[in-house]
């Protein structure tokens, strides 16, 4: 609250969000429970999902950033440091164990305590790092082999969104197969745009084949075909009769000659 008055004086949008930030949250347990967490009683954090709590988040690790510039933390250890929500990764040339003991300090001193199971230390010119769906690192161009730095999707991206797509098409869903395409494309078309940088061949052809065989098995099953229903719902009537988006023919991925 001390961070939040130092940006705004009016007393009445200073107790509102006082009030959000005491408001409890109601979560159920592994057993299906509901139970009130949080409340007046916590004095630290945001309540998770709370409509004001990203923000909130975001003006306390500017205290952080706020720490690194003033600081000259950039030249001093030959970094940039790049950041989304409470989400960073500091890139240094020599000066990575350093930085990060910079970190650590600064942290505690703000009352904030690092992931220990995210944070590590890598060589990105040998290792992989993986930042906001992305890994980060060494790869190889197809033809030749040849190394270079890059970015590519990472496995939990790709998981991810054929777990949702697994979600539209399952086999209870009773609304029309319009809606249900709709949802679907909207879904295909939210990914691709986010996970449209870097390397995304492999992953697009990936979900390709993915979203093909979840929307034939539903297809066959709603109008009762037997067996896998091949035939009637095939690749090419999928994305076109039926007018499922295909990534590796979207015009992001036609715009950078992706085949």
């Amino acid at each position: 609250m001390i961070s939040v008055a130092r940006r705004i004086v009016d007393r009445h949008v200073l107790h509102l969000i006082k009030m959000w930030l005491e408001t409890p949250v109601e979560e159920r347990d592994a057993d299906g429970t509901r139970r009130m967490k949080s409340g007046k009683t916590d004095r630290r954090g945001t309540p998770q999902g709370g409509v004001i709590s990203p923000l909130l988040a975001k003006l306390y690790m500017n205290r952080f950033l706020k720490a690194w510039r003033m600081q000259g933390c950039g030249a001093k250890f030959r970094a940039h440091l790049v950041n989304y929500a409470d989400d960073f990764v500091i890139l240094s040339r020599g000066h990575a164990a350093q930085a990060l003991t910079w970190t650590r300090v600064v942290m505690t001193k703000l009352g904030l305590t690092l992931n220990e199971t995210k944070t590590s230390l890598k060589d990105a010119r040998t290792e992989g790092f993986g930042f906001l769906g992305y890994t980060f690192g060494p790869k190889y161009a197809p033809k030749g082999g040849q190394k270079y730095l890059g970015a590519g999707l990472s496995k939990k991206s790709v998981q991810r969104v054929k777990d949702k797509i697994g979600e539209l098409l399952k086999p209870g869903e009773k609304g029309s197969w319009p809606k249900v395409r709709e949802k679907l494309n909207r879904c295909l078309a939210g990914w691709s745009a986010y996970f449209s940088y870097g390397t995304r061949v492999p992953a697009y052809r990936a979900v390709d084949h993915h979203v093909s065989e979840r929307v034939r098995r539903f297809l066959a099953k709603r109008h009762k075909e037997p067996g896998r229903g091949t035939r009637p719902f095939s690749w090419s009537e999928i994305h076109g009769k039926f007018g499922v988006t295909q990534l590796l023919q979207t015009p992001v991925a036609a715009a950078v000659g992706l085949p």
